[in-house]
């Protein structure tokens, strides 16, 4: 019965620790799995656990920074004609806002526009990630129109 534990909790914690390698944007070979195995399973069951919730931890501030960084996504595609309308409105600065203060992040969204598209708050504020999902869903509603310099 411990050994069926024992193995479960290794289980769980090479599964943890490919997890952690894929956010850091690499794979655990064969042979680190093997040597995961092998090193944690020579802890007892509470050290296999506190390595497991460390893991969990470092996991975890990875995510957070990611998200900080990409916005939650950094894989999403961007559709070439929103790369070039957000180019051309802020230079893809999600941040950007113009010098009246009317049009607001990457794609320049004036409030009604980035509240018609379920946008919540300051569009400069929101992620650059849900400013692209949003400008997606903007440019299916309408097209290029509603970027009426850059949409040409």
């Amino acid at each position: 019965m411990r050994q069926v534990a024992t193995r479960q909790l290794l289980d769980r914690h090479i599964g943890l620790s490919k997890r952690h390698e894929r956010l850091l944007g690499d794979r655990l070979s064969l042979a680190e799995r093997r040597e995961i195995r092998t090193t944690v399973g020579q802890l007892p069951p509470p050290g296999i656990r506190a390595e497991t919730r460390q893991l969990r931890i470092d996991i975890r501030r990875l995510r957070q920074r990611l998200e900080q960084r990409y916005g939650g996504a950094p894989d999403v595609p961007i559709p070439p004609v929103l790369e070039s309308i957000a180019e051309c409105e802020s230079h893809g600065d999600p941040r950007a806002i113009s010098s009246g203060g009317t049009y607001r992040g990457k794609y320049q969204f004036s409030h009604s526009t980035w509240a018609t598209v379920g946008g919540d708050g300051d569009p400069a504020a929101a992620s650059e990630t849900e400013q692209d999902r949003r400008a997606a869903m903007l440019y299916r509603n309408g097209g290029p129109g509603h970027w009426p310099v850059c949409g040409r």
